[in-house]
């Protein structure tokens, strides 16, 4: 056998032995899903979906080609400053996925001689986009304030990166602090605010709208609350105009499609202008102080990420299939993705109090019947 192959095919046994071994499964509609980041409910919005007609007939499919020959259209425009207004940027910059603008960041603008300081959970694109840089990563314990000042004094005037809501741990970081320490150390503090734009923020309106917090750089992804495609990267000027210049993923990649960019900007005008955001933080506080009740011993987190740790990958896997045939679509998380196994949990505005309820009720009877802690 090849040895490429040959390799990969001890790989894909040893993964499976382990519990490790990741595959695709077709979504059912009919599972009541608390798997999704659509926090806000809008992904089967009737108003995106009419945006995405409307946007279709107005400017195409397809964008045609990269941003810099044909493909910047004027809904890519208008989506830039939509979101500069939202989130008090000056300017914007527009990619396919959020984990292609990560890379784009990263590769454009570090380069072998710097050395920057992240929080030890950031999302893996901004560590594959440091490695592609070159740069020097060096990471603080996570959401540790002290460990983040000793490395901002010791590596002073670069970046420090961070997420704002932690995807897999459901925590905010402490943004105020850190926006504090960077501006004292002349360091750029650089926030992935994927699962932060459309649920923290005056208006729900990310990370760059929590008092006290300046991002050099905020990257969104319109996957999440705004139920669309997309991401997005903001900054000054300056910094938007040299990713522009110098970034390879915007350069040679065919742009966002302009009937995307006219669906997210439709997502940005309801996030503003309504209170689902209100409904989804009912929602975490019901789901909350329901498992409380039932003595489930979640993780520490006020977002709509929710996380149930368990014993093993194995049981981490039982029961998110048993989850599948009670009727619910819970996402069952493994190593390397987090440190130990554990149920995510995520709450939408479009859940009600009685699906809530139900799934709460499944987990403290089925979890504690499986050797999860139920105090």
């Amino acid at each position: 056998m090849n040895q490429l192959l040959s390799r990969l095919q001890v790989s894909r046994d040893k993964a499976k032995m382990e519990g490790l071994w990741r595959e695709r499964r077709v979504l059912d509609k009919g599972l009541c899903d608390f798997a999704s980041n659509d926090y806000l409910g809008l992904a089967r919005d009737l108003r995106l979906a009419a945006a995405l007609n409307d946007g279709a007939r107005r400017y195409g499919v397809g964008s045609g080609a990269s941003p810099l020959v044909s493909g910047y259209h004027q809904a890519h425009q208008q989506l830039e400053q939509t979101l500069c207004h939202a989130s008090g940027h000056e300017a914007a910059l527009l990619f396919c996925s959020g984990f292609a603008a990560n890379l784009a960041l990263c590769h454009a603008l570090f380069t072998p001689e710097d050395t920057l300081i992240a929080d030890k959970l950031i999302h893996a694109s901004m560590i594959d986009g440091v490695l592609g840089s070159g740069a020097r990563l060096r990471r603080y314990p996570h959401c540790d304030v002290s460990a983040a000042e000793k490395l901002l004094a010791q590596y002073p005037g670069t970046a420090l990166l961070t997420e704002s809501i932690f995807s897999m741990d459901g925590d905010l970081a402490p943004l105020t602090e850190l926006s504090a320490l960077c501006e004292a150390r002349q360091s750029l503090l650089i926030v992935d605010d994927a699962h932060g734009f459309g649920v923290i923020g005056e208006a729900a309106m990310g990370a760059s709208r929590l008092s006290g917090v300046r991002p050099a750089l905020q990257i969104i992804t319109f996957g999440k609350a705004m139920g669309c495609q997309g991401a997005a990267i903001l900054g000054s000027r300056e910094l938007i105009e040299t990713l522009v210049a110098r970034a390879r993923h915007y350069i040679y990649s065919t742009a966002l499609s302009p009937a995307l960019a006219h669906v997210a900007t439709e997502a940005i005008a309801i996030i503003a202008s309504g209170n689902m955001h209100t409904k989804l933080h009912s929602n975490i506080d019901l789901f909350k102080r329901l498992s409380d009740d039932a003595g489930l011993a979640l993780l520490p987190s006020s977002s709509p990420i929710q996380l149930l740790p368990v014993g093993s990958n194995a049981l981490c896997l039982e029961l998110g299939q048993r989850l599948r045939e009670a009727g619910f679509l819970v996402g069952a998380i493994r190593p390397p993705t987090v440190p130990g196994p554990r149920l995510r949990i995520t709450l939408s505005a479009s859940h009600t109090e009685d699906q809530i309820g139900a799934l709460v009720k499944w987990l403290a009877v089925n979890s504690a019947a499986h050797g999860v802690d139920v105090s």
